[in-house]
């Protein structure tokens, strides 16, 4: 106003100052009249015209301040509404209509294709009321019959001045009841796409204004505003729902969990934590809990149990039954299978329907109508069961019902956790007293005696004894070997008249209350007992592989038994003992062949760097031999001729005497160490060959001075083929141990020597097979060439009687001809597959390498296969990339490859696809890929490993269903090879397989 008041006065101010200056004018000069008049017209219109712009301005600030309150009042709504949608959206359309001068207007939301009708407002409440129900009962498809159909799919402001003179609009119905003309659709856009529309209509056919379709844009654009926050808003209640649920049953399980762990192995207060939680989160009314064992269910917790059933389960007749439970309750079902049961109305189930007593009770004294049972296992055993039950008929939730499992599972690990608990305690002072005895043990390293010692006077104080003792055998006598104790011990006889000799002899325990009442069964036990002082005898033997070692003994002044417990301890101690003897003996054992061990790795360790170099290997057993034996002297002989045998290596002697020795032959007999060694096939030792009465070869003891002679023979399969000799110029026998080690040394000259021998055996072996498996291929194609001539006559033959068959009156033998004919074309099949393996073995089969093209040639295959394909009513389908180009390859052979292919994926498969996909690959090299695929059985990885195998199938099933002789695949392969490509697969069971040969694009010779 302040604006326009100052525009008011700049013009008065104009106006005075021309009227000062027309009196000036005219007082200087006078204007004619008329002039005057005219200038006078003139300035009355600027003024009207001035004034009508005014009017205008005035108008138009009116409608913008009112358009302004609208939308201040509609986002007013929005912000006070609390996300109230369809208050927002009754406000948009009632601010449209009254704001853009209409009669009705509607709001459209999107379903899909289609959109449905939200809220309308217009001036006749009950027009508002037809439209309503109008559009309650119709959707308004996206199409351009409707100005709401036209605006979604144009997804802008679509304005018709007429509907009625619209040739497009379809939707006459809602027209004649609104009886409106002029509309206007205003699209919901949300990121592009779009989610309603607000349709605006008068029934007038009066354009709307530019103005009018921009606020209603405007209110279009508020609409999305508000639908996209009331789904913002509903998504985060839902979150906030799911994770307010989802922290409940946390809640309830870290309770749960946290009773479990508190728990000192009491049940009860965990499986009510665990119903109490269970019916809480579930909305439960009350809960059981069972305990199931060998098929018998028992009631082991309950929370919320109606009185009147409470009362009917502690007392009812119905004890025997539930304990042995029918198989029509929920509880039996669950015992039968293993599986949870979920009934929605008890009232309904079976089991009450045949009145079983505790259905009954439970309906009508519990008034129990929906309930869950979930069963609770542990490593598939049945241990018990949680139901939880409703008193209305409302069945859980999945996610109650995976919540309940959950508990289920928590009771498992409580029950689990109290009977570990269970046998931790009684476990735990028996470990505590092992753990202390070892401790000991481990402390006094390998010295037995102090070991055993240890041992009985732990036995005596953790088993609450006076005495303790170990005996082991010897001979015919009990051996104390360790006491601890008052009470006197001696050695024993081994006899059965004492308790100890009885324990070792029978290798039992034997626990005895008052032992010196026992005269007649134990009489030397018995007389021992008055004479030391003592009563209560328990003795267990130490048992090593079935045999008793010995025995360990605890005893008593009292007559009072040992408990089961401290007999499990002494068992304990008993084994303990066991081990530190063995112990002790495989340590001295032990250290005795660590030597051995030792010099026989060195000679292993040269036998395998020497190969097959036999001579470096018996010159390396020989010089070992003399090294770890403290021998001056060796030699290792060999045979030679059938009964002669020479020196094949020395040590420790000279020149001369090297020369001499071999060149003596040596026989079996007993004039020499030697020959007596191998006439007897046994170890001989000479401790002085000088006083042996036998010896006679006096030179070779001149020679080299030898006194102390052990022969070793060298047995394959228990003959000698030589012998391995040690001598000493003293005499100083060998001990066993280095008798031991030398027949280590004799064991390994064989093995190096037959090594040797089997391996000129396996060359000359290998070359023989080499020679046979070529007769072999040339025998083989011989006799297939024999065999397909009068093949090829009967087949011959058999066409032509079938084809005249008619003409010979032969028409009943018209179907076995054709048998025979097909019998004789697949055999003529199976032996040009056996002639090609073996041409192909032969190195004789030879390529007819042509250049061609792959399209006359995959057609020719095809139009073969599709017969193949069609007896398992299989589909054939080929694809060939273009401008394949030509091919120098054997068609014959290629052929042959791709029918191998075709007729193996028509056989393995029924009723599904088989195809053909043949392109170029270049991958540094340019191929042609010929890929068969089909849809059938498909192969394992093992099955695929031996595919390609002459004669083998991928297992004898798949030959039995499927037939074949597995030459079909084997053949493709090597032909493929042959022309400088490869035939491969890939497969998956149940899947089919893919069989890919691959050949190259260039021309191969």
């Amino acid at each position: 106003m302040s604006r326009k008041g100052t525009k008011s006065r700049t013009r008065r101010r104009k106006v005075r100052s021309t009227e000062t200056k027309a009196s000036t004018h005219v007082g200087g000069r006078h204007e004619p009249r008329a002039e005057l008049e005219k200038k006078l017209g003139a300035r009355t219109r600027e003024l009207a015209e001035a004034r009508t712009q005014l009017a205008e301005a005035r108008e138009h600030l009116s409608e913008a301040l009112e358009q302004q309150a609208a939308t201040s009042e509609v986002l007013k709504v929005i912000s006070r509404s609390a996300f109230d949608l369809q208050l927002v959206l009754d406000t948009l359309v009632e601010s449209a209509v009254r704001l853009c001068d209409a009669d009705h207007a509607w709001l459209f939301q999107r379903d899909g294709e289609f959109f449905h009708w939200v809220t309308s407002f217009g001036h006749a409440s009950d027009v508002r009321a037809q439209l309503r129900d109008y559009f309650k009962s119709r959707k308004v498809p996206v199409d351009r019959g409707s100005i709401t159909g036209r605006a979604a799919m144009e997804a802008r402001a679509v304005h018709v001045p007429d509907v009625l003179a619209d040739p497009e609009y379809t939707w006459s119905g809602a027209q004649k009841i609104g009886g409106y003309r002029a509309a206007l659709g205003a699209p919901l856009l949300y990121k592009g796409t779009v989610v309603g529309v607000i349709f605006v209509a008068k029934t007038v056919p009066q354009p709307f204004t530019a103005k009018q379709i921009e606020l209603v844009t405007t209110f279009a654009d508020q609409a999305v505003i508000a639908i996209e926050n009331t789904r913002l808003l509903n998504e985060l209640r839902q979150r906030t729902g799911d994770l307010s649920e989802l922290l409940e049953q946390q809640t309830a399980a870290s309770q749960v969990l946290q009773v479990i762990s508190s728990s000192t192995g009491e049940l009860e207060p965990v499986f009510q934590a665990i119903l109490a939680s269970a019916t809480r989160t579930c909305d439960a009314k009350f809960g059981l809990l069972y305990r199931i064992e060998n098929g018998s269910a028992r009631i082991i917790s309950k929370l919320g149990i109606p009185p009147a059933f409470a009362e009917y389960l502690k007392r009812g007749p119905h004890r025997p039954p539930l304990n042995r439970v029918s198989p029509l309750t929920p509880i039996g079902r669950v015992i039968q299978s293993r599986q949870l049961v979920h009934l929605a109305d008890y009232c309904t189930d079976q089991s009450y329907l045949d009145r079983d007593p505790i259905t009954v009770a439970a309906i009508e004294l519990g008034s129990i109508r929906t309930l869950l049972v979930v069963p609770m296992i542990k490593n598939d055993a049945l241990m018990g069961a949680i139901v939880i039950f409703r008193q209305e008929v409302r069945p859980f939730t999945d996610k109650q019902i995976e919540l309940l499992q959950n508990f289920a599972a928590q009771a498992v690990i409580a029950i689990e956790n109290a009977r570990l608990l269970h046998e931790l305690r009684e476990s735990l002072q028996q470990q505590t007293a092992t753990a202390d005895m070892l401790k000991v043990i481990s402390r006094s390293t390998f010295d037995l005696q102090a070991l055993l010692k240890t041992l009985v006077g732990c036995a005596a104080q953790l088993c609450d004894a006076y005495d303790s003792a170990i005996w082991r055998p010897d001979g015919d006598r009990l051996l104390l070997v360790a006491h601890h104790g008052p009470i006197p011990a001696e050695t024993l006889p081994l006899i059965r008249g004492t308790v100890a000799g009885r324990t070792v002899l029978d290798g039992r325990a034997l626990h005895i209350a008052d032992l010196p009442t026992e005269d007649a069964e134990f009489p030397e036990s018995s007389e021992n007992a008055r004479r030391w002082g003592f009563r209560a005898l328990l003795c267990v033997p130490l048992m090593r592989e079935g045999v008793a070692i010995g025995t360990i003994a605890l005893r008593r002044r009292e007559a009072q038994l040992f408990t089961e417990r401290q007999v499990a301890l002494l068992q304990t101690f008993a084994d303990q003992a066991v081990i530190a003897i063995e112990n002790t003996r495989l340590l001295n054992e032990l250290r005795e062949s660590l030597q051995q061990q030792t010099a026989t790795a060195e000679v292993l360790k040269v036998i395998s760097r020497s190969s097959f170099d036999l001579q470096a290997v018996l010159d390396t057993l020989t010089e070992s031999a003399a090294r770890f034996c403290e021998a001056p002297m060796a030699a290792i002989m060999r045979q030679k001729y059938a009964d002669s045998y020479y020196y094949a290596t020395t040590y420790g002697v000279s020149a001369d005497s090297n020369n001499y020795l071999k060149s003596v032959a040596i026989k079996a007999g007993r004039e020499t160490v030697v020959g007596r060694a191998l006439l007897e096939g046994r170890i001989v030792q000479v401790a002085d060959v000088l006083a042996d009465p036998e010896y006679r070869w006096i030179e070779a003891q001149e020679r080299t001075g030898l006194r102390t002679v052990l022969a070793v023979p060298l047995l394959r399969e228990g003959n000698p083929i030589g012998a391995l000799v040690l001598a000493r110029s003293v005499v100083r026998p060998f001990t066993d141990k280095q008798i031991e080690l030398v027949t280590t040394f004799a064991d390994q000259a064989v093995i190096a020597i037959e090594n040797v021998r089997l391996f000129e055996e396996i060359q000359d072996t290998s070359r023989q097979l080499a020679e046979a498996s070529q007769r072999k291929s040339e025998f083989v194609a011989s006799m297939s060439h024999e065999l397909r001539t009068p093949l090829n006559a009967i087949i011959g033959l058999t066409e032509m009687m079938v084809t005249n068959a008619a003409r010979f009156g032969m028409e009943k033998a018209q179907e076995p001809l054709l048998r025979v004919n097909r019998a004789g074309t697949h055999l003529l099949g199976l032996i040009n597959q056996v002639l090609d393996l073996a041409k192909i073995e032969a190195g004789k089969l030879e390529l007819n390498p042509q250049s061609l093209q792959l399209a006359p040639l995959i057609d020719e295959v095809v139009g073969t296969a599709r017969q193949l394909a069609e007896q398992n009513e299989n589909r054939l389908v080929v694809e060939t990339q273009e401008n394949l180009g030509a091919l120098t390859v054997d068609p014959m052979r290629l052929k042959q490859i791709l029918l191998n292919l075709l007729s193996n994926a028509c056989k393995f498969t029924k009723q599904g696809e088989v195809a053909l996909h043949v392109r170029k690959v270049v991958d540094g090299h340019n191929w042609i890929e010929f890929a068969v695929a089909d849809s059938g059985i498909g192969m394992t990885a093992e099955q695929q490993a031996k595919l390609f195998q002459d004669f083998i199938q991928a297992d004898s099933l798949t030959t039995r269903r499927y037939g074949g002789t597995g030459l079909g695949l084997a053949l493709s392969r090597k032909l493929a090879r042959m022309m400088g490509g490869d035939v491969t697969v890939t497969s998956e069971p149940g899947e089919g397989s893919v069989f890919t040969a691959r050949l190259p694009g260039g021309a191969h010779t």
